[in-house]
């Protein structure tokens, strides 16, 4: 067992949470994430058009702009409950398994946290916000810049990013010799913290967690930088820029992954009874008001 001594958390090894394949799934685990194309099905097409649009416009210069952009946090201020109450009215359209609000998913995903470790209460509050960097999309940020999987820029992209085929087409930052090679303006085993990722929601979250000085511990806020670099996480992509340090990281996104994806179905929780809980639990590591 190891101590987080910044904020006395302590933090079990994660190789000892893991888990077999989720039994909670309400579909087998190998049909989610399916991003086949079929032009004939709007669910399918509106995926497909975000990546694209994404994997278009996601260019070294861009991602720059926008952490200008957000980073200033002078956006607007709120509590993380009305943030999350926001996401009633977000449907992700990068999602191929889920076509609801995304506040049902922030509460499937903590609910399912919370059940297979009661113990871990910063494990349930991560689960619940880990996508609330949404929220850019309610000021003018399309979507394509702010859900979906992530992936390196300033570097020559990964193989396993979905659509890495086609979808590329055009950006320019392919073309340019500066970021186009296997380490482009990176070192070898620079580490994660210094790799510029395309623009979206987890890094922007990531930044308003430091920025209003949460008291979640590091892990937790490294899982909602990094839980949707599906190239690295779940691809084996970019071992090359990695530090020793980020495989543990990798292991706790691993973990987190079975409640962001696998929870994703029809079933709605009960959110207002469910609420008392996950305010506690907001008092504790990320009260007041927020700086966005």
């Amino acid at each position: 067992m190891r101590v987080l001594a910044e904020n006395h958390i302590h933090l079990l090894d994660p190789s000892e949470l893991l888990r077999p394949e989720p039994t909670f799934a309400d579909k087998n685990p190998s049909a989610f994430r399916d991003y086949s194309v079929d032009t004939s099905n709007p669910l399918k097409e509106r995926v497909r058009q975000t990546y694209r649009q994404m994997h278009l416009n996601q260019t070294v210069d861009f991602v720059k702009g926008r952490r200008d952009h957000w980073l200033k946090f002078n956006t607007i201020k709120m509590t993380i409950r009305q943030a999350l109450e926001k996401l009633n009215d977000l449907v992700d359209e990068s999602d191929p398994d889920l076509d609801l609000p995304n506040i049902i998913h922030a509460f499937q995903a903590a609910e399912r946290a919370r059940a297979e470790f009661p113990e871990h209460d910063w494990l349930h509050l991560t689960a619940l916000i880990h996508d609330l960097g949404k929220i850019m999309a309610f000021y003018d940020e399309p979507q394509w810049a702010v859900v979906g999987d992530t992936f390196a820029v300033g570097c020559r992209w990964g193989d396993s990013i979905v659509y890495r085929e086609e979808s590329f087409e055009g950006n320019p930052d392919g073309d340019d010799p500066r970021y186009n090679t296997e380490y482009g303006i990176y070192q070898p085993n620079c580490g994660l913290d210094n790799i510029l990722m395309s623009w979206g929601h987890d890094e922007y979250m990531y930044n308003v967690l430091k920025h209003n000085k949460t008291k979640l511990p590091d892990v937790a806020c490294n899982i909602i930088r990094f839980h949707s670099f599906y190239p690295w996480h779940n691809g084996g992509d970019y071992k090359h820029l990695q530090a020793p340090k980020d495989e543990e990281t990798k292991k706790w996104v691993l973990i987190f992954n079975r409640y962001d994806l696998y929870t994703k179905s029809e079933v709605v929780p009960d959110i207002d009874a469910l609420w008392p809980y996950y305010q506690s639990l907001i008092d504790k590591y990320l009260p007041g008001i927020i700086e966005f």
